[in-house]
């Protein structure tokens, strides 16, 4: 590269220049102060030795200002030049890869500019140098620096650009993965790698391939994506799948209100390295979808239970009987007992008493707990399907 004309070609006196090299250092520790007070992503980073770091190379940066300048057109100054420019276009790549915006860098350069300014020109005007040479000198010192911020500018884009497409790769990556049933230290290796955080789960959403890319910016935009060579599944049916962080709870039912209106299958939550349960549970339900609406696999346990799903079967099992588990280790397993006897004898009680080998008031006793336990949902027939599959699985 050689020098920009612009740059080069200043003639100062040989005193004056060991003047402005002899203020480098100091110049140098104020430039870096400077950016640690005013530019708040750089006040913890640049204190210690990388900031003793900084300062050096704020140092041989100035240094090559003044050898190009003073001296330009040798091949010294074309190196010092080369070197400087290159210099600023790693340090643009290195502060995109430690997550510094680009604003961050360019307030750096700006405060930067304006110390190196002041005591640049202090140190010309001491020297006694005409006003006219120091209005030249203060253009080829922004200059510089332009030249320097460009440098960086185009390596932080250039370094956003390939480490966002490396990136996206090991996402593509990391959710065929997920969906295949990788081991845990391979989908945590390639979660790092991605510098993709792991959320506490994730749950499995089947929507058409189309509109795969729509629903997980609505949904959560740091949902995983995948639309190529799903498991199980037929490339001619033309799903994709959207892995949603943490919508356990009230978040479901925000996300199922997102989906309304679209073709969609909501897996269960599952811990994140186990999504590819909520991901076949979906696929199992696909044919429960009607066009254009959503199918919530939670609300469908006792037809995807009656479809051999056993991880469906658990968990209406554990649904259907939480009023009762949730009496304790001694009085719950006594309550199931007697409702699965009560629905399989159809509420007789004498016949409940002869199968459980208790008196007939101790039945009466037990389905009083068990109705105040479940209220009046024992009256609604699905209620009693759902227990009456609960049970059955228990025993």
């Amino acid at each position: 590269m050689a020098p920009t004309p612009r740059l080069t070609g200043f003639d100062l006196a040989p005193d004056v220049v060991s003047s402005l090299e002899a203020v480098l250092p100091r110049m140098a520790e104020r430039t870096v102060a400077a950016i640690i007070a005013e530019v708040p992503a750089y006040t913890d980073p640049f204190r210690g030795r990388m900031g003793q770091n900084i300062e050096n190379a704020v140092q041989a940066s100035l240094g090559a200002f003044l050898r190009l300048t003073t001296r330009g057109g040798t091949a010294d100054s074309d190196s010092s030049l080369r070197a400087a420019v290159d210099g600023a276009y790693e340090l643009g790549r290195g502060e995109a890869r430690d997550g510094r915006s680009i604003d961050a860098l360019l307030a750096a350069y700006r405060v930067g500019a304006r110390e190196a300014w002041r005591e640049l020109s202090a140190t010309a005007v001491e020297s006694g140098i005409s006003a006219q040479t120091i209005a030249r000198f203060a253009e080829l010192v922004f200059a510089y620096i332009d030249e320097l911020s460009a440098a960086s500018v185009s390596g932080h884009g250039d370094e956003l650009a390939t480490a966002g497409r490396v990136r996206q790769r090991y996402l593509d990556l990391l959710g065929h993965q997920l969906l295949s049933g990788a081991d845990t230290d391979t989908l945590a290796a390639t979660a790092d790698t991605a510098n993709w955080q792991p959320p506490q789960a994730l749950t499995a959403v089947l929507v058409p391939a189309a509109q795969m890319s729509r629903v997980a910016t609505l949904v959560n935009p740091a949902s995983l994506q995948v639309s190529e060579d799903l498991p199980v599944l037929d490339p001619a049916e033309s799903w994709a799948a959207v892995l949603v962080p943490d919508v356990e709870g009230g978040r479901r039912a925000a996300l199922l209100a997102a989906l309304s209106g679209r073709s969609a299958v909501v897996g269960p939550s599952r811990p994140w390295v186990s999504v590819g349960s909520s991901y076949r549970r979906a696929v199992r339900a696909r044919h429960l979808a009607p066009a254009g609406g959503v199918v919530d696999t939670d609300e469908h346990l006792v037809e995807l239970v009656l479809g051999a799903d056993g991880d469906a079967a658990e968990d209406l099992r554990q649904r259907a009987l939480e009023p009762l588990t949730r009496l304790g280790p001694t009085t719950g397993p006594r309550l199931v007992e007697t409702l699965r006897s009560w629905l399989l004898n159809q509420g007789r009680r004498d016949a409940v008493a002869a199968e459980l080998y208790v008196h007939p008031q101790t039945v009466r006793y037990r389905m009083n707990q068990i109705r105040q336990a479940y209220g009046s949902r024992l009256d609604d027939p699905r209620t009693i399907l759902e227990l009456t599959v609960a049970v059955g699985i228990t025993w």
